[in-house]
């Protein structure tokens, strides 16, 4: 499956908290903190850029399905 490539870092928070159970600790400048404690506690820094990299994108999706014991793919399907 392929990943988005016009995917915003303000669409993947969004994403991230209303279907996979994130929320919003803080932003400092340009990156918005995330936490979730669902299966186990996992803090992740976002980029709130219009568009984010792929491989910046393929980095963030590896780290939560690895938290989340889903496949990478799964979480390309919500996006």
């Amino acid at each position: 499956m392929k990943i988005p490539r016009d995917l915003s870092g303000e669409g993947l928070v969004m994403v991230l908290g209303l279907q996979w159970n994130y929320r919003i600790v803080h932003q400092q400048g340009s990156h918005i903190v995330l936490e979730t404690d669902d299966p186990s506690y996992q803090r992740i820094a976002l980029p709130t850029h219009p568009t984010l990299r792929l491989g910046t994108l393929n980095a963030i999706l590896r780290a939560i399905a690895s938290i989340k014991k889903k496949r990478k793919e799964d979480l390309v399907k919500s996006l």
